[in-house]
């Protein structure tokens, strides 16, 4: 669907005018890495028919990335960067620290804040990041129960608005993802996801999470975003989220639009202890 209301030629390719006309377009996983510019975005957000929310990652400087916002005046920039832009502007929240970069006044400012639980904590406390560390995946059945309960733990202390990559597993035991994610381990993400409101993300460039979990979601009430977190061109591709709404038969109230100033999980939720 267009901004206005109208299919774009891109998503009528993708089966897009089987999905509710009032479900919103939005991909809330997009990064400005380069060779991409907010220009080049903005073009393709157009042609597409998807509004993007821009998410910049931001924590301490010890998060390696090309660029890591660390302080309220940093926040400050980025906003001024996408000023005047048709954009929605978020964060990528970086470990469990984040918070203690920046005013609970400046983080209201954004649109949203988004994390994951894809930098994780080895058995030894250690930051470690799923998708390029070497992991002592031995025993997957201990690894899932400490990753689900740091979901838990990340969705109860902190006042984020979209939990991303929901049930991401690293390449070496991914095959495993359907032994692996028991309907009770699901659950419990799904309640503290539902208890804290917090979105869980259908991301269309991994294609989870897949749809038994997104059904037990859908039966407690949660509430689903879209996101492609895809570089290039290719951003904004909602084919599998779209899908998911078609088999699930998500309506409007279950898609997540940002808070209203004063609503936002930033400024009703007590700040960490």
């Amino acid at each position: 669907m267009a901004l206005n209301g109208s299919l774009s030629a891109d998503q009528a390719g993708q089966g897009a005018a089987e999905v509710p006309a009032d479900i919103p377009r939005v991909d809330y996983h997009v990064h400005c890495d380069k060779p991409m510019t907010l220009d080049r975005l903005q073009e393709i957000s157009r042609r597409k028919g998807v509004k993007f929310g821009i998410v910049e990652h931001a924590g301490t400087k010890a998060n390696k990335y090309p660029r890591v916002l660390s302080s309220d005046a940093e926040l400050a920039q980025y906003l001024a960067e996408l000023e005047g832009r048709p954009f929605y502007r978020g964060i990528q929240a970086e470990y469990r620290d984040w918070m203690t970069c920046f005013s609970r006044q400046m983080l209201a400012r954004l649109d949203f804040i988004l994390t994951d639980a894809m930098t994780f904590r080895d058995k030894n406390g250690r930051p470690v990041r799923l998708w390029d560390e070497k992991l002592d995946l031995s025993d997957p059945e201990d690894f899932l129960d400490r990753y689900v309960d740091y979901h838990v733990e990340i969705l109860s202390r902190e006042p984020i608005d979209i939990l991303a990559n929901p049930t991401y597993l690293p390449a070496a035991i991914a095959k495993q993802y359907d032994q692996l994610w028991t309907e009770p381990r699901m659950q419990r993400i799904i309640d503290a996801a539902v208890k804290f409101k917090v979105a869980l993300e259908i991301n269309s460039g991994s294609r989870l999470p897949k749809v038994r979990f997104l059904k037990l979601a859908k039966q407690a009430g949660a509430r689903f975003s879209f996101g492609s977190n895809i570089r290039g061109p290719e951003v904004g591709k909602l084919d599998y989220c779209l899908e998911m709404v078609k088999a699930l038969g998500l309506r409007r109230q279950d898609i997540f639009l940002p808070a209203p100033p004063g609503q936002k999980p930033i400024e009703r939720r007590a700040r960490p202890a």
